[in-house]
């Protein structure tokens, strides 16, 4: 792998998507191949919802480990629960956690791998180097960690235009020459440029987002410096509940853009509705075939028959599977 800097840090290799623990994301994880599953590891950001032990027993991930973010969640025992299912797990460090919080997360993170993820946000966590190294200091101590056992995330949170991810760019920049002078197991950067609201666009027919987020990352070109993002979801949590009855809809990552399809034709069935969807998806030129993803595969099936429309979740599970093997096939790319 790429050097990134002469402390020693380097790339490891690794895609780490930022994921909600949802049926949907999950479901993707547990198709992924064994050579895939070795090069993926999520990062699951947990909120106060119930369940999650349930649903990754029910889901349990291939990857070899799982990143848990759970600044939000209020049990201090989820090491221990994932432990008992199997499930390797790495704490997620951030710069707002208390004392007690840290040591927590490096009990937790010697009962499993030994290793954890400083999840950076610099326009909230620091504005400059100094306070960079004011935040380092505080999680490396209170979780009683050493760099060389702590990927560093640089999470840049939301890329909402060019003239935003022109600017996101440059602090990155910044970022990682402050990054250079710790020895970190591995160092990525992560944004997102999925909108949080999709329902003002038009149905019926595929219409493009750009991948801003991708943008960012490609024209870094450090060397050694890892790729992260928000999967096929925005960094920017929807508020509120959502009264009215989805469309199906896919997001479906291509290298410069998503093709976002929201389809409503073909009559009030679901099954319809996405049988149309899907035929018209395998149908265009900017799809790769049923043996790319597992979800590739189910949206092949779903074009043959009108049967089994699935549901919310199953859609981002389609569209999260493709999203992972496209990002895993580009990272490979000379």
């Amino acid at each position: 792998m790429a050097v990134f800097t002469t402390a020693g840090s380097t790339q490891d290799g690794v895609y780490r998507p930022i994921l909600r623990p949802r049926r949907g994301e999950l479901a993707a994880l547990t198709h992924l191949t064994p050579g895939d599953a070795l090069r993926v590891m999520p990062i699951l950001e947990l909120d106060d919802s119930p369940g999650i032990v349930a649903l990754l027993r029910e889901l349990p991930p291939r990857t070899g480990a799982v990143a848990v973010d759970s600044s939000d969640f209020p049990s201090l025992d989820l090491a221990g629960e994932l432990a008992a299912l199997g499930v390797a797990m790495l704490p997620v460090l951030r710069a707002h956690e208390s004392r007690r919080r840290l040591v927590a997360h490096g009990l937790a993170a010697r009962m499993h791998l030994g290793r954890a993820v400083l999840r950076l946000q610099p326009h909230i966590d620091a504005a400059n180097p100094a306070q960079a190294d004011e935040v380092t200091r505080h999680v490396l101590r209170g979780a009683n960690l050493q760099a060389e056992a702590v990927d560093l995330l640089i999470d840049l949170a939301e890329t909402a235009c060019l003239s935003h991810a022109d600017k996101v760019e440059e602090q990155c920049r910044r970022v990682l020459r402050w990054a250079r002078s710790m020895p970190w197991r591995s160092v990525s950067v992560a944004s997102g440029a999925m909108p949080p609201n999709l329902d003002d666009l038009p149905t019926d027919r595929p219409v493009t987002v750009g991948r801003l987020d991708a943008r960012v990352w490609q024209r870094l070109g450090e060397p050694g410096v890892g790729y992260s993002d928000y999967g096929v979801t925005s960094p920017v949590r929807r508020r509120g509940v959502q009264k009215h009855r989805q469309l199906p809809t896919l997001r479906y990552t291509d290298d410069h853009d998503w093709w976002i399809y929201r389809w409503s034709r073909r009559g009030g069935r679901s099954d319809d509705r996405c049988h149309d969807l899907c035929r018209t998806l395998v149908g265009s030129p900017h799809w790769p075939g049923p043996r790319f993803s597992w979800g590739d595969a189910e949206l092949a099936r779903r074009a043959r028959t009108a049967r089994g429309a699935g549901s919310s979740a199953s859609w981002m599970s389609w569209s999260t599977s493709h999203h992972i093997a496209h990002v895993l096939q580009t990272l490979v790319r000379p």
